[in-house]
């Protein structure tokens, strides 16, 4: 047998969502007691039949459910947010530590000697003596500076290059090669001995041993001696005792100093230019004493080499203090008293840590844009959720009201629901953030991490705080959305069956107060952004610009719906057929709490909108950037300065695959220009470019770098060595501003390797593709006196293996740089890339909260849209004119948002890009290239239009869905009798 409806407290008595009994009705001043509530004789209240919280979990579950759903993944977003944040900046420093050159890196410590015989310091340079030395320098470095001790090193060298005086070693072009003398410690783990036997020798008799490359290249062997000059003029030989092959030569024991394990072919340019030879001599370190003999200036170096992965972003600040405290100041002060003499510290990596600090600093306000308006659509999505709660149980509250239930009551008892839903949620996602973004290589970061641990708790080496208070944060928005909204609409009983559409509402003053606040501080903060940039990375309400623009978008629609609506009215009314007045009057009486979707909507096409243009200007000024540093899609020259091409290389490439046009230019670097004022002003030199006008006005087309006419450089039909003795024959050339101003309108003599000529500058070029730097001086190379083409700008979809197996048939002396590789490596730097993903992330999560309000929006009022197609159905409606009812109706307020979204995104752009700068984010590692003026932000058109396309399709959808499920189900409880909707 059934229990009577009326014996379970929390069973509605009628509709399912009203409840009846005493059980289950809030407490509150004015709610009236029943026997139920009395004390008992004990004093104590009894307790109640069934609790409130868990009844109504269990009298909506999938409602429960859906909450919980939308509170993990936004709780899930906050607090992973700042985990990923964290983790690409702790790679962004130890990737910048890491890869940069272990020249730049490298502490390194030096000492000059005095002028002394080997024997005076014969045992204060000894192996042991250096070694304990060192060690006791290594310790005095302070936290969190720490070295790797395998490639530490130290020793005795000479500053000053030794000439080879026996005349026996080669001389290209009749200079005598040139040496350095080193000794460095552990030679033996960091190289194969191939020939003879290890370097021995004293400080006397000195041995020494040369690595493979550099005995082919000066043809030395063991047993042969080497003569170099001494202090007091006479030779100090040097016995070649074998032959070794380096251990990795990119470890920064051979890379910092280059010279030790392969020998130079060095220009010297004078009228002419001539090469000779530059090599090392690695003494073993008990002949380190002999170099005081020699004249080379020696020193003692400590080298050490840091590592990097103990390091966390949180470790910069204090790294930089270290740095500049080892390099001037007081530890620098102890490490000093510890060699005994003066000490110069020398290091790139203050320099290396400053730029990884003026790159975060730069990019972290750029991500702050996109985290403050994925965070803004994120919390009207969960208003709107609260909202379509409070809208189904609306007419329960009421009743409660009625019923002298109090506003503390029901707020609290409404608040222990979405308690009980939102906080374990909230706590799911907060463990899946931390289980799931883990710290770079899976490390703890003991420094950063016994760093952060005084202030906040930090679990797996990142922070904790930052990832619990935005959880907290989503859990606290969520859990009181509901409660609140409940308060505040039943602050006092209402009727039923009052209106509360978009038609006749009229704005309340408060509203009017708090849309005029939020229009000045979009306004200031616009304002702000556009006067200092996105620099200032404490100013959050720069930041929230783009959200602040499109939240005053949003109340501006609102304002301006109806007007479209009425506006369609009347020509609707003449229409055959009543779905299209229908739909356009339902439309009109949506409820005017109905901006939340709107804003939603707004604010999700906006952050869309803003985060591609930041994608694609990020895209673009790589794409010019790269295409500046090749001068084409690919770029063929000597790896040394002033190589002329090998004869038949040009056409061997012009045959290459892919291949469609080149330019080939001859390059002179550091050419001395005169000045239209004299000898007064500064010196200044500048690239000599010599071009062929035909083609490389092609090219620089193509390429958009200073493109000009080719007329402007006419040949005046003097060139080559028959025109050596004619230097005042006149040159045109296309100059860059600063070249041009110094030279002025007159023509100045220029004397270059290229020839002795005078030039007259004809045109000025901000940039030109042939070099990279800010300056260049353009000139017909048919008129130079020494014609020779160093480089090949090659146009097309080369094929990088094709074209470098050209190259290398011919010569080994030229390099082949791709385009396509040149911007790959704009994007080495995990703050660069952690930046990006954040930027598709938030547009993704837009996406996603978007899809979302359109589904809360049309939920909302799914029941008075089923009962009414039920009940059009009994006048005639069919299924197909149903679904077009819901269409048209759904329509409007998507249509809004999407022109909205469109035009407060196209507007924001260029409203906001004179404070935004991409340079950073996007050519952080690609220093030098000043000429691309900034990477500003420019509107992206798929950005713009397809969040919008898709909003709309997507509200056609779910709109026709909606009407096929309705159609679906029986009509029999939409057309019950009495039902109040």
């Amino acid at each position: 047998m059934s229990r009577p409806r009326s014996s379970r407290p929390d069973q509605p008595s009628g509709s399912g969502d009203r409840p009846s009994g005493s059980g289950n009705r809030p407490s509150g001043s004015g709610g009236r007691s029943s026997a139920h509530d009395a004390p008992s004789p004990s004093g104590r209240t009894p307790r109640a039949v069934a609790p409130w919280v868990r009844t109504r979990l269990r009298t909506a579950p999938r409602a429960a459910a859906a909450l919980a759903l939308l509170v993990l993944v936004t709780a899930y977003l906050a607090a992973a947010l700042p985990r990923a944040v964290d983790r690409y900046e702790t790679e962004g420093l130890r990737h910048g530590i890491a890869s940069a050159a272990p020249r730049d890196s490298v502490l390194e410590l030096t000492s000059p000697l005095p002028v002394a015989t080997p024997s005076q310091y014969a045992e204060v340079l000894s192996p042991d003596a250096l070694r304990k030395r060192s060690d006791e320098l290594r310790a005095l470095l302070p936290d969190p500076i720490r070295t790797d001790p395998a490639q530490t090193a130290h020793g005795v060298r000479t500053v000053a290059r030794l000439e080879g005086l026996d005349p026996w070693l080669p001389r290209p072009d009749g200079i005598s090669p040139q040496f350095v003398l080193s000794s460095p410690s552990g030679l033996d783990r960091h190289a194969t001995l191939r020939q003879g036997r290890p370097a021995a020798g004293g400080p006397l008799r000195p041995e020494a041993v040369v690595t493979a490359k550099t005995a082919e290249a000066l043809r030395l062997k063991p047993g042969a001696v080497v003569h170099v000059p001494s202090r007091n003029g006479e030779r100090v030989a040097v016995t070649v005792t074998g032959i070794v092959e380096p251990h990795g030569p990119d470890a920064p024991y051979w890379a910092v100093e280059p010279l030790l394990r392969a020998p130079v072919l060095a220009p010297l340019v004078d009228e002419e230019v001539k090469y000779f030879w530059q090599a090392a001599l690695l003494l073993s370190p008990d002949s380190a004493a002999s170099l005081l003999a020699t004249a080379g200036e020696p020193e003692v170096f400590f080298r050490y080499a840091p590592t990097a992965g103990h390091l966390t972003a949180r470790d910069t600040d204090r790294l930089s203090a270290t740095l500049h405290s080892v390099g001037g100041g007081p530890d620098l002060v102890k490490l000093t008293r510890a060699v005994g003499g003066n000490v110069t510290v020398t290091t790139g990596l203050d320099e290396i840590v400053d730029a990884y600090r003026l790159m975060r600093d730069a990019i972290d306000p750029v991500v702050a844009v996109a985290v403050f308006g994925i965070g803004a659509v994120a919390a009207v999505v969960l208003a709107m959720t609260g909202g379509l709660f409070v809208a189904r149980r609306d007419a329960e509250l009421a009743l409660l009201r009625s019923r002298g239930a109090s506003l503390t009551g029901i707020g609290l008892r409404l608040l222990g629901e979405t308690s009980a839903v939102a906080v374990p949620a909230a706590a799911l996602a907060l463990g899946l953030a931390v289980a799931t973004v883990r710290p770079p290589g899976g490390g703890s970061g003991a420094a950063g991490a016994a760093d952060g641990a005084g202030a906040v708790g930090v679990l797996g080496g990142i922070p904790l705080g930052p990832s619990l208070l935005a959880a907290s944060a989503v859990a606290l928005v969520a859990m009181l959305v509901l409660p609140l909204r409940a308060v505040v609409l039943h602050r006092r009983p209402r009727l039923h069956g009052g209106r509360d559409d978009l038609l006749t509402a009229r704005p309340s003053r408060r509203r009017t107060v708090l849309e005029l606040t939020l229009l000045v501080l979009a306004v200031g903060a616009v304002v702000s952004l556009r006067l200092r940039g996105t620099g200032d990375s404490g100013d959050h309400l720069v930041s929230a610009a783009p959200v602040l623009v499109g939240l005053i978008a949003a109340m501006v629609l609102v304002r301006i719906y109806p007007l479209p609506l009425r506006w369609l009215g009347r020509p609707a009314r003449r229409l055959r057929g009543a779905v299209g007045p229908l739909a356009l009057a339902r439309a009109g009486r949506s409820s005017s709490t109905g901006m939340l979707p709107l804003l939603a909507l707004v604010l999700a096409l906006t952050t869309a909108a803003f985060g591609g243009s930041v994608l694609a200007g990020v895209a673009d000024a790589r794409d010019r950037a790269a295409l500046l540093s090749t001068g084409g899609d690919a770029r063929i020259d000597g790896s040394v300065e002033w190589t002329p091409l090998p004869a038949g290389l040009t056409e061997t490439v012009r045959g290459t695959a892919g291949v469609r046009d080149l330019a080939a230019v001859q390059i002179e670097y550091g050419v001395a220009l005169p000045s239209h004022e004299g000898t007064i002003a500064r010196p200044m030199s500048a690239p000599l470019v010599g071009v062929e006008p035909a083609s490389y006005t092609r090219l620089a087309e193509r390429t958009g770098f200073g493109p000009f006419p080719a007329e402007l450089l006419a040949s005046t039909g003097k060139g080559g060595e028959a025109a050596t003795a004619d230097t005042g024959r006149v040159l045109p050339a296309i100059a860059s501003p600063s070249v041009a101003e110094r030279l002025g309108r007159e023509p100045l003599e220029v004397v270059a390797a290229a020839g002795t000529f005078r030039v007259k500058v004809v045109g000025v070029r901000a940039a030109t593709p042939a070099v990279r730097g800010e300056d260049f001086l353009l000139v017909n190379g048919a008129d130079l006196t020494r014609r020779a083409a160093t480089a090949l700008l090659v146009t097309g979809p080369v094929d990088g293996t094709a074209l470098r197996s050209a190259v290398t048939a011919r010569t080994d002396a030229f390099r082949v740089t791709l385009r396509s590789e040149e911007r790959a490596g704009y994007v080495d730097s995990p703050l660069q890339t952690g930046a990006e993903r954040i930027y598709l992330g938030a547009i993704g999560a837009g996406a996603g909260y978007a899809v979302v309000a359109v589904l809360l929006s049309l939920a909302q009022n799914a029941p008075e849209r089923g009962a009414l197609l039920a009940r059009l159905r009994t006048m005639g409606l069919t299924r197909r004119q149903g679904r077009r009812l819901l269409g048209l109706e759904a329509l409007p307020q998507a249509v809004l948002a999407a022109l909205g979204g469109v035009l407060v995104g196209w507007a924001a752009v260029p409203l906001l890009a004179p404070g935004v700068d991409l340079y950073r984010l996007a050519l952080a590692t690609a220093p030098g290239l000043a000429r691309i003026d900034g990477a500003p932000l420019r509107a992206d058109p798929w950005s713009l239009l397809v969040p919008a396309l898709a909003v709309v399709l997507l509200t056609a959808l779910a709109a026709a869905g909606q009407a096929w499920w309705a159609g679906r189900r029986g009509s029999i409880k939409e057309l019950r009798a009495g039902d109040a909707r």
